[in-house]
């Protein structure tokens, strides 16, 4: 469509703008403002500190270790979530007999929010009260995610995936839905196995799902586990599931270092823009459209 105008895409595009500008870019300009001094708690004064608070962090070494707590837990967050997400959608593909009602089932946690998944797997998994936890025991594995670190990773990285592979399974539903028939029959002619026939045809064509999904699952594990995190750990033990994003709100919130956590807030930002485009650069070239 062509308009002769401006002032009507100017129109159509202003409400993005403006939630885009109120939502992201102050707050944005703001942490990044922030950053450079050290305010007082009750938001009184503040002293100008300029790159200080990014010294201090770079030097701390329980800042640089939630790097790598963040880096392995936003691993195996992507990998969990969708290795079983295409799983599920693969055999969703090929199942007939109560295939709306199996689909059904398997989209149903994604509305679950991340607080609330946090909390059911914390019951199941509690120390005292917990079921899962009552049957390990009978196996003779002591279950304490309270104390030990592991532990605890492996149960916010499970807690955190389990309503995220209902996402990625739509998406890659989705995409086999749209994989030509007649290339799959033409290979089963041929004499391809199914697995060949995935590996060789299918998981080439549903690389464009594949990219797109890595990219958001990597932003979700950086943002939007902060609830099951918050809910089932808080953190520990011993900052063991501290994330980044988890360390912002904690010094921020709780310790009220406020320069602190604006400069956590803007190297986070940073951090996840350098990784999309890396991602962009790199691992696009894979992906074949």
């Amino acid at each position: 469509m062509t308009f002769k105008g401006w002032i009507l895409p100017l129109l159509l595009i202003a409400p993005q703008v403006l939630i885009s500008a109120v939502f992201f870019f102050y707050p944005a300009g703001q942490a990044i403002w922030q950053s450079l001094f050290i305010p007082d708690p009750f938001g009184l004064s503040m002293q100008w500190v300029g790159l200080g608070n990014f010294e201090y962090l770079l030097g701390n070494k329980y800042y640089l270790a939630s790097f790598w707590t963040t880096a392995v837990f936003s691993t195996l967050v992507t990998v969990t979530s969708m290795v079983p997400a295409l799983f599920l959608a693969v055999i969703a593909d090929r199942l007939i007999k109560g295939a709306g009602t199996y689909r059904t089932l398997l989209i149903w946690p994604y509305a679950v929010a991340p607080a609330v998944a946090g909390v059911l797997w914390l019951f199941m998994f509690n120390t005292r009260v917990g079921i899962v936890s009552w049957y390990l025991g009978l196996l003779g594995y002591d279950w304490n995610h309270v104390l030990d670190g592991t532990q605890a990773m492996g149960l916010v990285v499970v807690a955190s995936s389990w309503g995220r592979i209902s996402y990625n399974f739509l998406f890659f539903y989705a995409a086999l839905q749209s994989v030509p028939k007649s290339v799959i029959e033409a290979a089963a002619i041929d004499g391809a196995r199914f697995w060949r026939r995935f590996w060789t045809i299918v998981l080439p064509l549903l690389s464009p799902t594949t990219f797109f999904l890595l990219v958001v699952n990597i932003i979700y594990a950086f943002f939007e586990t902060f609830g099951v995190i918050h809910t089932i750990t808080g953190g520990g033990p011993q900052q063991a599931t501290t994330i980044l994003v988890y360390k912002v709100y904690a010094d921020g919130f709780v310790g009220q270092d406020l320069g602190s956590s604006a400069a956590q807030s803007v190297i986070l930002l940073v951090v996840v823009g350098l990784l999309t485009v890396l991602q962009f650069k790199f691992v696009e070239k894979r992906v074949h459209y």
